[in-house]
């Protein structure tokens, strides 16, 4: 497990029911390694800015990690983390390796911001 202060999504049954419950997801999928950590961090501030979002990690060598893995989304991805970001159940956006905090957001609110 992931030492983060974010929920974990550590099994498909997990996986599978946060997709299909959530209209908004961020799923990190990664190690505590040094690309990773800011990205962890920069989802954990960001988190009261975006309740209607579930922010998640996941453990990039744990059993669930297959569903991430395996979209082609991130067929031709070679750093971590694994950023993918579902919208009523879709991908919509996917990043590999250290986003900052200016990036992220601008993927929030591009397919997460709420109607004014």
């Amino acid at each position: 497990m992931l030492q983060t202060n974010l929920k974990h999504v550590e099994s498909d049954e997990e996986f599978e029911k946060l997709i299909a419950e959530n209209e908004n997801v961020m799923i990190c999928c990664g190690r505590m390694g040094p690309m990773c950590l800011p990205v962890y961090d920069i989802m954990e501030s960001l988190q009261a800015k975006f309740p209607h979002v579930q922010f998640r990690d996941m453990d990039f060598d744990g059993p669930a990690s297959h569903n991430i893995k395996r979209l082609p989304e991130v067929r031709g991805f070679m750093g971590l983390p694994f950023t993918i970001y579902y919208k009523n159940g879709q991908v919509v956006q996917a990043t590999t390796s250290i986003q900052t905090e200016e990036q992220v957001l601008g993927i929030l609110n591009r397919y997460f911001a709420r109607a004014a």
